[in-house]
């Protein structure tokens, strides 16, 4: 179904960038970046703030109830900066390169962190503005996320009540996660009770199929849907319950389980890396038309509506010159990458960046692991042997997706709305430096408190970055024992699958291979809470259809929010030294 291009016709002088739209959409864009950084290192996954910003920026000034009414195209500018702010997790690399780089023995300062976030963190907003034109105004790209996020603008206006009814859903849930979360950290058996081993199965619970109470997981799975769900919870039975058992018997690797040096964890980790990379590289062999695409300008009215406001050429090209000068300094500073790779990587970016951009608006799915791992390959011919060069050129990459995707989602919502791109522009800018300042210190909250890539925090993203590294410098001798027959095999499905998606009569029936991979490399008890929530929405929609639908989103999100937000503070405890009750 073709949705309408335009929902909404501004009023004269009607407000739009206004100091309190930024000020809350950053705030809102600041804790999605916060509940990210603890989400994304648990599952390797982050959620965009687009919806939520709207949802609550609308509601805190309907409780506020200021003068001025908060109108339409302030609640754009809000979800600008929030869904900006929000991206910083995954822009700045802090679930996938840069824990990677820690997990190889590089420690980064609070400085180094915050100069390398805001090099690379506006690359991608450079990019975007000379692409929109053509993917928004004359080829109008779907961009579903951007779409979804105009169309829940124009209904929370309305429908007021029900827009206020689901953001006190959404903080109601927040609670609830959040002392769940704390009693949890207080008495461990609440989040993550003995069950199984109480009715006798210990060995089934060291395998790691035991309960999880996880607010956060089990809205996720509210959020990822029955297939990736399923296809959670089939990885995690296929590589915890039969291969794992299977290599130790065999004796490739020690007895210790979650043991990356020699046990069944740091074998599991290769094939699973390998059906995460193959389902992403697959999916962008599969998109070849959008990337041919991508090189062609397509015939329309090059004057399509386009309502002024135009963003002029000397700001994104005079920032995009700057942004390439201060990445280039930073990279060879912090990182000692030659600066002509650099320049390398921040020309790959503009390209991948583009192709990263057309698959978001054609399917609203951003392959940033793709590109990532695209651009580690080319370095590894480049510069054989550096894991730093591999690691953050690809991370340049990453982030140049992340954010060129994230602004054309927010110049779709605009121009559904009737508004430029000029004040979107400035809002992302701002949105994105709010965003770093959240990100960053939480990072290094967790990376104090806990050992990134273990345990709580076993960083399936960064694990799939620095096995790759590790692998383009060290060859097949980086990989434990029969590991890289595992991966041949792992590489065969994923093929396999990739290619039977085509088929319309089992598309449907299908696990996702992504899915799958991150199944083998965090703790089945994640993948099975994920399942669990994904089950309770598929019951949800079968008996109460119209409050799932409606609904749904505003429980999920409060449940990841609350988990994520009472994270921080529990890495805080942790940090100060506070211990369990029990």
């Amino acid at each position: 179904m073709k949705e309408q291009e335009f929902l909404y016709t501004p009023k004269q002088n009607e407000l739009q960038f206004t100091f309190r739209a930024v000020a809350v959409g950053c705030m809102i864009g600041g804790i999605v970046a916060a509940m990210n950084i603890y989400f994304g290192l648990r599952t390797g996954w982050g959620f965009g703030g687009s919806l939520i910003a709207a949802i609550l920026s609308y509601s805190f000034f309907q409780v506020l109830n200021p003068k001025t009414p908060f109108g339409v195209l302030e609640t754009n500018i809000a979800q600008t900066s929030g869904s900006a702010a929000g991206s910083m997790t995954s822009a700045a690399g802090l679930i996938s390169a840069i824990p990677a780089m820690k997990m190889l023995g590089y420690e980064l300062t609070m400085t180094e962190l915050f100069f390398w976030a805001i090099s690379v963190a506006y690359l991608g907003v450079f990019f975007a503005v000379p692409l929109r034109n053509q993917m928004v105004v004359i080829e109008k790209l779907r961009f579903p996320t951007g779409t979804a996020t105009a169309e829940t603008i124009m209904a929370v206006f309305a429908k007021g009540e029900e827009a206020m009814k689901k953001s006190k859903i959404l903080l109601s849930m927040g609670v609830l996660a959040g002392v769940l979360t704390l009693l949890s950290f207080f008495i461990p058996a609440v989040g993550h009770p003995p069950i199984i081993k109480w009715i006798g199965l210990g060995v089934v619970s060291a395998w790691g199929f035991s309960v999880l109470v996880s607010p956060m997981m089990f809205g996720a799975g509210i959020l990822i849907g029955p297939r990736v769900g399923a296809s959670l919870f089939v990885g995690a039975v296929l590589a915890w319950g039969v291969i794992g058992p299977f290599i130790v018997s065999q004796g490739w690797v020690s007895d210790k389980i979650m043991s990356y040096s020699d046990g069944p964890r740091g074998w599991l980790l290769w094939p699973g890396v390998a059906l995460m990379v193959t389902d992403a590289l697959m999916s962008l062999i599969f998109s070849w038309r959008s990337i041919v695409n991508s090189f062609k300008r397509k015939k329309g009215d090059g004057n399509a509506v386009d309502f002024g406001d135009a963003i002029p050429k000397l700001w994104w090209m005079g920032g995009l010159a700057l942004s390439t000068c201060f990445v280039t300094g930073v990279a060879y500073k912090v990182f000692n990458i030659p600066p002509y790779l650099t320049l390398i990587a921040v020309a790959l970016s503009s390209v991948l960046s583009m192709i990263a951009t057309r698959s978001t608006g054609e399917t609203d799915i951003n392959p940033i692991g793709g590109m990532g791992k695209i651009t580690q390959i080319v370095y590894g011919v480049l510069s054989p042997g550096s894991i730093p060069t591999n690691l953050m050129s690809a991370a340049i990459t990453g982030s140049g997706a992340s954010q060129c995707a994230d602004m054309m989602q927010d110049f779709k919502t605009g121009h559904m709305l009737g508004v430029g791109p000029k004040k979107q522009f400035k809002a992302q800018c701002i949105g994105i430096f709010v965003g770093m300042l959240f990100a960053v210190p939480i990072y290094k909250l967790f990376d104090s408190a806990y050992t990134i890539g273990q345990g709580d925090i076993p960083a399936p993203a960064a694990h799939a970055w620095k096995a790759m590294a590790q692998l383009l410098a060290q060859g097949t001798e980086a990989m434990p024992a029969y590991s890289f027959q595992g991966v041949m095999v792992a590489v065969g499905v994923g093929i396999v699958l990739s290619l039977l998606k085509k088929v319309d009569a089992v598309k449907n029936y299908l696990p996702s291979g992504l899915a799958m991979g991150i199944a083998f490399i965090v703790p089945a008890y994640y993948s099975i809470a994920m399942f669990v929530g994904s089950l309770f929405f598929i019951w949800w929609t079968k008996n109460h259809p119209d409050k799932a639908k409606n609904y749904g989103f505003a429980v999920a999100s409060g449940l990841v929010a609350g988990e994520g937000l009472m994270g921080v503070v529990t890495a805080i405890l942790t940090l100060l030294g506070v211990k369990p009750l029990f």
